[in-house]
C-alpha cells in the first residue's frame, strides 16, 4: 500500500512539473530576493531535515549571528520526511524554504525541477570547489546546468573488522596490514573463508551487505538517466554484485543479520561475525549502541573496486519560498568546512568537505571506541578515493528492493537464476507503469 501512494505521489509530481512554472528558480526572482533578504526585515525560514543531524544547535549560532533571521527547524523520520516534502511540492504549497533530502532520494525529486531555485542562479559555483567533486556532481542536473542543493554529510565506506576474530582466525589486526591483506575482491574472499573455517563465524552479516559491496561502486547500476533499466541488460554492475553476494553466500561467510534488526544489533555487539563494509556514518552508531564491542573494532581501507559512498545528503531550496537568497546564505554557512567539522564531532556526520580533512582536530581525532585508532582519516582517504558520482534514478528503491527480495530467498534456498530473472521481471513492470 505504501508503494501504491508514493507512485500516486510519483505521478501527481509528473503532472504539476509539466505544468507550473517555477517560482524561485530565475535570476529576477533571485534579485528580488536578495533586495528583500538585505533589509532589516525579519525574515522566518522553515527548514527540514531527517535523523539526528544536530543542525538545530548550529542554527543557534547562525541566528546569532544574524539576529534578523529566524530559523523554523523540524526534523522527522527518513521516509517521513520525504514524504511530507513529496506531498508538499506536488501540491504546490506547505513546503518549506530548505529541505534536506537523502541521496538515494535525489533523483526521485529532479523529476521536478521546477520546484526549486537553482542554486547557481545564487552564486553556488564560486563555492563547487570546497566540496569532493563527486557529490557536487551528484547534485547537478544530468546537464549540469541546474544545482539542486549542498553537499552535508557523506558516507565513504571501508572495512570494520573485529580483531579478536581476526586474531582467532590466524589474520593480522593492524590496519595498514588489513589493508594491504584485503587488496582484491578475490583476497577479501579468501580472507571470508579463512575466518569461517577458524572460527565458525561469517565473515559479512547479510547478503545485503556483500551485495552491496559491489554495488555501492556502480557509476550507474539500476537506471540510466534516460530511465532505460540497465539489470536486463549484458554486463550489468547490478547482475555482477548480485553473482559476487551469490558466491559469497554458497562459500558460507554470509551471515543471516538483517542491518538495523536487534538480532544485527546484538550480532554486532557481541562479535556475531568479522566485518562489515559500511560507510563512515556507522561508526557514531556502533559506539552509542554497542559497548561490549569498544576496543574491539577497527577500521581499514577497503580495495578500490570496492571504493563508494553509501549514504549523505543535501540541502535543497524549493522554490516555493520567498527568501530563496536568504536560505542560500544559511546552507552556504551550514556546510562550511569549519561547520562541517562541528557537525562531525558532535554527531558523526562525515564532511562531503576535503579541506576538513587537513584540520588537526579532524586528523587528531582518537576514536576510545576504535582502540584509539584515528578512523577520520581512513575515512578521509576513502572519500577521496571515489571518482565519480552514481547515477540511482528516481525509482532507485524500489527496483533495488527486488533485487534484495530475490537474495534473501537464495540465502533460504531457492535458485539464484530464477531468482534472478524473477526480480528482473518485477522491476521491468514497475518500469513500465
Amino acid at each position: 500500500m505504501k508503494s501504491f501512494k508514493r507512485f500516486v505521489l510519483f505521478l501527481l509530481l509528473s503532472v504539476f512539473s509539466i505544468t507550473l512554472v517555477a517560482c524561485g528558480g530565475n535570476d529576477e526572482d533571485a534579485s528580488d530576493d536578495a533586495a528583500d533578504d538585505s533589509s532589516d526585515e525579519k525574515i522566518t525560514l522553515d527548514f527540514w531535515v531527517f535523523g539526528a543531524t544536530g543542525y538545530d544547535e548550529l542554527l543557534k549560532e547562525y541566528e546569532e549571528e544574524n539576529p534578523n533571521v529566524e530559523i523554523k527547524f523540524k526534523t522527522s523520520e527518513n521516509a517521513d520526511h520525504h514524504d511530507a516534502l513529496f506531498t508538499a511540492l506536488s501540491a504546490g504549497t506547505g513546503a518549506p524554504d530548505i529541505a534536506m533530502i537523502e541521496v538515494d532520494q535525489l533523483d526521485r525529486f529532479k523529476q521536478a525541477q521546477d520546484r526549486f531555485v537553482n542554486l547557481y542562479d545564487l552564486g553556488a559555483e564560486e563555492v563547487s570547489d570546497v566540496y569532493q567533486d563527486w557529490a557536487w556532481d551528484t547534485a547537478n542536473s544530468v546537464d549540469g546546468d541546474f544545482l539542486f542543493g549542498l553537499p552535508t554529510d557523506i558516507g565513504p565506506k571501508a572495512l570494520y573488522y573485529r580483531i579478536d576474530v581476526f586474531e582467532e582466525a590466524g589474520l593480522p589486526t593492524d590496519p595498514d596490514e588489513v589493508s594491504a591483506l584485503i587488496d582484491s575482491a578475490e583476497a577479501l574472499k579468501e580472507v571470508a573463508v579463512q575466518v569461517k573455517e577458524e572460527t565458525g563465524k561469517p565473515f559479512v552479516d547479510s547478503m545485503e551487505m556483500a551485495y552491496r559491496a559491489y554495488l555501492d561502486a556502480a557509476p550507474e547500476s539500476h537506471l540510466n538517466p534516460e530511465g532505460e533499466l540497465l539489470i536486463e541488460q549484458e554486463g550489468s554492475l547490478v547482475k555482477k554484485a548480485y553473482d559476487f553476494a551469490v558466491e559469497l553466500n554458497e562459500l558460507g561467510v554470509v551471515g543471516n543479520f538483517d542491518m538495523w534488526t536487534p538480532e544485527w544489533a546484538n550480532a554486532v555487539n557481541d562479535g556475531d561475525f568479522a566485518a562489515e563494509l559500511g560507510p563512515g556514518w556507522l561508526k557514531g552508531w556502533m559506539e552509542g549502541n554497542a559497548p561490549d564491542a569498544s576496543g574491539l573494532f577497527r577500521v581499514a581501507t577497503l580495495p578500490q573496486e570496492f571504493s563508494a559512498n553509501w549514504g549523505g545528503s543535501f540541502l535543497t531550496i524549493p522554490a516555493e519560498t520567498d527568501h530563496a537568497e536568504a536560505a542560500y546564505d544559511f546552507i552556504k554557512w551550514l556546510t562550511s568546512p569549519e561547520n562541517q567539522l562541528k557537525s562531525f564531532q558532535s554527531h558523526g556526520l562525515f564532511p562531503s568537505a576535503p579541506a576538513v580533512y587537513e584540520m588537526e582536530e579532524f586528523k587528531n581525532n582518537e576514536d576510545e571506541f576504535f582502540g584509539g585508532q584515528v578512523t577520520s582519516v581512513v575515512f578521509g582517504e576513502a572519500a577521496n578515493n571515489i571518482t565519480e558520482a552514481v547515477y540511482k534514478g528516481e525509482m532507485y528503491v524500489s527496483v533495488n528492493n527486488e533485487i534484495l527480495t530475490a537474495l534473501t530467498n537464495v540465502q533460504q534456498g531457492a535458485d539464484p537464476e530464477e531468482e534472478w530473472e524473477a526480480a528482473v521481471e518485477r522491476a521491468k513492470a514497475l518500469v513500465s507503469r
